[in-house]
């Protein structure tokens, strides 16, 4: 039988929801003598790696000490996409005069019902990641705490996995700032800020990263004042700088308090207000608030899982130690996901993991660093991204042109109202080899694949430009970028070439 698992609001969502991913009721397995795979963590990288193992006809185990789904099913991609669903109907409701449609002055945000919709919509996902369905599918399921006791075995709930190989994929967890008062005070993460049934009237958010910038744009359209504090003067630092700042006038829009270039000294309990003080420009400053959502600092989560016994190198920041085939110091332990990689994305964990079970029980050759990788920061508008930056390519002795159009200049942007944006693509110095390419609209998470496809398949802006788009798609744009190549294409001299052909042919 299982440890007991509790997620607040502990209502009857919220416990379908628990009935699947760690089900009080659960009799782990007897264990087999041996393992082909033994996989720790059932987060996306180890749900993967066991079902594509199992599907191939080995003998798996799969062992969760506590949410099978990880952070993506149940403090992260689905819970925070929901909400900023909902944060989007409402701003849409609140915009509407400009199509000409007069929405009520009195619409209000039931933030009660919006959290609900959250809940039903993970629980309602859940039964895909469910202990049950993967021990249907083949897979010896443990629920437990998992710690390996020598080379090739691993403990849990009092029973011992001997294993062939093994793949550690227990991701990443929020971690504490170092803050002065803020433990006190208290906060939150992404691992507990879905659990609020009651809108907060005044938010902090510490961080303009993805996290920080996702939630504190839905939760200001929700109805919260919201102020966004981050120490660098942009948001999305990672980002391109005209990306960045497209994103920090719309939170503006929407009544972020944005507060750049902040350093926060400490906080404290005042009654039931937390006091956040803070310097900005050499000034101190204080701001009052109801909650605070750290949306930065996360850690692997490397404690407890004896590695050393099993000879597995890590440290407590960088997580897992692996080489670009995902092995670890011990050549029958692997890793994928959050625990080892940089790219901390759901899809990534996806692609390494498939990696992982290639290379562990197939003598695959694949490589991490082979993998194109995209990724969105699912703001209003959005911003995808793929390939290189134009910083990476100066590293890299790359040399690039850069193509840039506006969606102002895109005439479905414009019908729809979303023409603030653009399509920037980079390509090698003198050829159509695209190296990388930044969208800024609202569903360019939506439009970047094409891009990805055309790196990883080496199609060419050349190539591209043959392409036919749908009229009137903003994917446009991308086909705008193939003119603007092709035009830069037309020199003087082929230009006198041209100009003599036609007039041959008058």
């Amino acid at each position: 039988m299982s440890e007991p698992v509790r997620i607040e609001p502990w209502d009857a969502i919220n416990q379908r929801l628990v009935a699947q991913v760690h089900p009080l009721d659960w009799v782990n397995p007897e264990p087999a003598s041996r393992y082909n795979l033994v996989v720790v963590g059932a987060g996306t990288a180890g749900l993967v790696s066991a079902v594509v193992a199992a599907g191939l006809g080995a003998r798996v185990a799969l062992v969760e000490r506590h949410l099978m789904g990880g952070d993506c099913l149940n403090v992260g991609c689905v819970p925070s996409k929901t909400l900023i669903r909902s944060a989007r109907a409402a701003a849409d409701v609140r915009d509407a005069a400009r199509f000409g449609v007069q929405a009520p002055k009195d619409v209000e945000v039931d933030f009660g019902e919006v959290m609900r919709r959250v809940r039903e919509v993970r629980a309602g996902i859940a039964p895909h990641d469910s202990a049950a369905r993967y021990r249907e599918l083949g897979v010896d399921v443990f629920l437990g705490e998992g710690c390996f006791t020598g080379p090739d075995r691993l403990e849990v709930a009092g029973s011992t996995l001997r294993f062939s190989r093994a793949v550690i994929a227990t991701g990443a967890r929020a971690v504490p700032l170092p803050i002065e008062g803020l433990e006190d005070a208290g906060y939150r993460t992404n691992e507990d800020i879905f659990e609020l049934t009651e809108r907060p009237a005044r938010l902090a958010v510490i961080g303009a990263g993805p996290i920080g910038c996702e939630l504190a744009q839905s939760f200001a359209r929700l109805g919260s004042q919201v102020s966004l504090l981050e120490m660098a003067p942009q948001v999305l630092t990672r980002e391109d700088a005209d990306a960045a700042a497209i994103i920090a006038s719309a939170l503006r829009r929407d009544g972020v308090n944005l507060i750049t270039g902040a350093s926060i000294g400490r906080v404290e309990a005042v009654d039931a207000v937390r006091r956040i003080h803070l310097e900005r420009d050499g000034a101190a400053e204080w701001l009052d608030v109801d909650e605070i959502l750290v949306g930065v600092g996360r850690a692997p989560n490397v404690d407890g899982l004896g590695l050393e016994s099993a000879g597995v190198e890590y440290d407590s920041r960088q997580g897992v130690h692996v080489d670009d085939r995902l092995r670890t110091s011990n050549r029958r332990i692997f890793a994928a996901g959050d625990v080892c990689l940089r790219h901390k994305f759901t899809h990534a964990a996806d692609a390494a993991a498939k990696i992982v079970v290639q290379n562990a029980l197939f003598m695959g050759r694949k490589r991490v660093s082979d993998l194109v990788v995209p990724w969105c920061t699912y703001t209003d508008p959005e911003i995808a991204h793929v390939g290189l930056y134009p910083g990476d390519a100066q590293e890299q002795g790359i040399e690039i042109d850069t193509y840039r159009v506006p969606l102002s200049g895109n005439d479905r942007s414009r019908a729809e109202g979303d023409d603030e944006g653009f399509v920037k693509v980079h390509a090698r110095r003198g050829s159509g080899q695209i190296v990388g390419a930044t969208i800024v609209a609202r569903h360019a998470g939506e439009m970047i694949s094409e891009l990805t496809v055309a790196i990883t398949q080496k199609v060419g802006l050349g190539a591209l430009a043959a392409v036919i788009h749908p009229y009137p798609t903003q994917a446009e744009a991308i086909k705008a970028t193939t003119g603007e190549y092709m035009r830069g294409r037309l020199t003087p001299r082929v230009q006198r070439l041209f100009d003599l052909w036609l007039r041959l042919r008058r």
